[in-house]
């Protein structure tokens, strides 16, 4: 049997239809903790409330994680998972962690008590000792070796039905000068005060930026729509309400140029996606994603070296196929039948 470890979020039900239009799926099951955001919509599911104790849901995970051939970790998230490893170090090997970035990168953040030191070094035991990690970034998996001295296998696969390459039938809207589409979220790792003082040499010239400021850090939100007002006036346009995803990809429609200006690989759905549109993007080039990106062959551009110059028809055709190749169903399916296989 192969149990996938996982969280009820916006990804899970997709996933799970992904399985079974595609997976003979009496060999799963799915242990889920429950989000009542997000109700879970499959057989061979077994649901940790939210009011079910913690020695209750440990129980449950105990009697399923050990009967398991492997174990699918859907994310390292929370406390749990951790618990459940260092009570049962046999089962390591067995666990094939899906990283999903957050869940490396916490490695990054100040320790700041007793409590995140401990926490800290639950995760490098446990870390060190999974027997497969799972991502399309190898710079991901090279740093969980670096920062943890990771020694599973690598497996390829960019997980999710989320990130597969969805031709738009949405076409470019017509319009002068330069839209440029600034970060993804309020979240400050976005760094959005940093790229806004790059742009700001191009103030005096025809650009509308628009800025995803509805999901993350409110305060944070405030602070960079005041600033960019302040900058760019009436050009800078903050997205402040959240708005439907069919309106977003019309946004992304009508995008020239992304600035993504994020210090550790993030937003790599919303990358990959202007990418297939055959959008410019500037990243940092110091991130895995990056990388990641140009080793497929496509073309992404330093946000060192700025410059609001339209992207070639033959760059952006070129990029448009690479990601509709490489982020196809074909590759996917491909690539978990191997991870169950193997």
């Amino acid at each position: 049997m192969i149990l996938h470890y996982m969280h009820a979020e916006k990804f899970t039900n997709p996933f799970l239809e992904f399985m079974n239009e595609n997976f003979s799926i009496d060999n799963h099951l799915f242990l889920i903790f429950e989000n009542k955001k997000h109700e879970i919509k499959s057989k061979n599911t077994v649901l940790l409330r939210e009011n079910l104790s913690q020695v209750k849901k440990l129980l449950i995970a105990v009697k399923y994680m050990n009967k398991a051939e492997k174990i699918i970790v859907h994310g390292l998230i929370g406390h749990n998972i951790y618990i459940y490893l260092l009570l049962q170090p046999w089962l390591l090997k067995r666990v094939y962690w899906t990283i999903w970035g957050g869940d490396l990168y916490s490695h990054t953040r100040k320790k700041t008590n007793v409590k995140s030191r401990i926490i800290e070094l639950a995760r490098l035991f446990v870390i060190k000792r999974l027997g497969h990690l799972v991502t399309h970034i190898r710079g991901d998996y090279e740093l969980a070796q670096e920062w943890y001295g990771a020694k599973g296998v690598w497996h390829e696969c960019f997980m999710y039905p989320s990130n597969l390459h969805q031709e738009s039938p949405i076409q470019d809207t017509p319009h002068d000068g330069r839209n440029i589409l600034l970060g993804n979220s309020a979240d400050p790792s976005n760094n959005h005060i940093d790229a806004l003082e790059k742009l700001r040499p191009y103030a005096t010239e025809n650009i509308q930026i628009f800025c995803p400021l509805s999901y993350g850090d409110a305060e944070h939100a405030k602070k960079v729509a005041d600033y960019g007002k302040n900058i760019f006036g009436d050009k800078f346009i903050p997205l402040l309400e959240f708005i439907r995803f069919d309106e977003y990809k019309q946004l992304l429609a009508k995008i020239d140029i992304a600035i993504f200006n994020h210090k550790r690989q993030q937003g790599m759905g919303n990358i990959t996606t202007l990418l297939g549109m055959g959008k410019k993007v500037f990243m940092r080039s110091d991130v895995t994603s990056y990388n990641a990106i140009r080793s497929l062959g496509a073309l992404v551009y330093d946000i060192e070296r700025l410059d609001l110059l339209p992207l070639e028809v033959n760059h952006a055709r070129s990029n448009s196929k690479i990601i509709e190749n490489y982020f196809s169903s074909k590759n996917l399916l491909q690539s978990w039948r191997e991870i169950y296989k193997g």
